[in-house]
C-alpha cells in the first residue's frame, strides 16, 4: 500500500469516526444509503423495533414510527425506481435516517427526482400540510374512491397517511443536483409523548 493510499484510508477512517461521533451527539439510531428493497424495509423495521423495545418506548409510539418508516421507504422505492435508469449513481437508490430526540423521533428519506416531477410533489405536500385531520380523512377517502393508486399516484396517499398518523406537517427540501434533477428530502416527526 503506497503512502497516498495509506493517507486516503486514514482520512476515510477519520471521517467515519467523526460521523459516528456526530451520530451519537444527535442520537441518530439508523442511517442507510443504497437500494431500497422490501427486504431492506423489513430489516429496518425489526432493527428499530428491538432498539425501541430496549428503550421501553410505548407501543403507540413504536407503531407510529414503524408506520411512518414503511410509508417513507415505499415512497422512495416508488420514486427512485423510475429515476435515471441509465444513471447508476442514483437509480433505485436513496438515503434513510432515523433519529431520536428528547421528545420526538424523526424519519428522513432522500432520493433523486427529475425536475419535471417537482411541481406536482410540491403541490401535493403543500396541500397535505394545509389540511386539518378531518380534511385529510376526506381527501384520503376521495383519492381511494377515485382510484388514484395507479402508477406514482400512491405517493399522495402516503403523504396524507403520514400526516394523519403524526399530526405534524411534513418538512421537505429540493436540493439541485444538475440541470435535470434534484435531491428530494422529506422529514416526518413523531412525538414520543403519545
Amino acid at each position: 500500500m503506497g503512502t497516498n493510499e495509506k493517507k486516503d484510508v486514514r482520512g476515510f477512517l477519520e471521517f467515519v469516526y467523526e460521523f459516528y461521533k456526530s451520530m451519537k451527539e444527535h442520537e441518530i439510531t439508523l442511517v442507510y444509503e443504497g437500494e431500497i428493497t422490501h427486504q431492506i424495509t423489513k430489516a429496518f423495521t425489526s432493527l428499530t423495533e428491538s432498539n425501541m423495545a430496549k428503550e421501553e418506548e410505548s407501543n403507540l409510539v413504536q407503531k407510529k414510527v414503524f408506520h411512518v418508516m414503511v410509508e417513507c421507504l415505499q415512497n422512495i422505492s416508488k420514486h427512485a425506481d423510475d429515476y435515471g435508469a441509465n444513471d447508476y449513481l442514483f437509480s433505485g437508490r436513496g438515503i434513510f435516517l432515523v433519529s431520536k430526540g428528547k421528545d420526538e423521533y424523526s424519519v428522513t428519506t432522500g432520493n433523486a427526482i427529475d425536475h419535471t416531477r417537482m411541481p406536482e410533489l410540491k403541490r401535493m405536500l403543500e396541500q397535505v400540510n394545509s389540511l386539518d385531520k378531518e380534511e385529510l380523512t376526506e381527501l384520503y377517502k376521495k383519492q381511494i374512491k377515485e382510484g388514484r393508486l395507479s402508477d406514482k399516484g400512491g405517493a399522495g396517499l402516503g403523504f396524507i397517511d403520514i400526516k394523519r398518523k403524526t399530526g405534524r406537517n411534513l418538512e421537505y427540501h429540493f436540493l439541485p443536483i444538475n440541470d435535470v434533477s434534484s435531491f428530494f428530502l422529506l422529514t416526518s416527526t413523531i412525538s414520543r409523548n403519545a
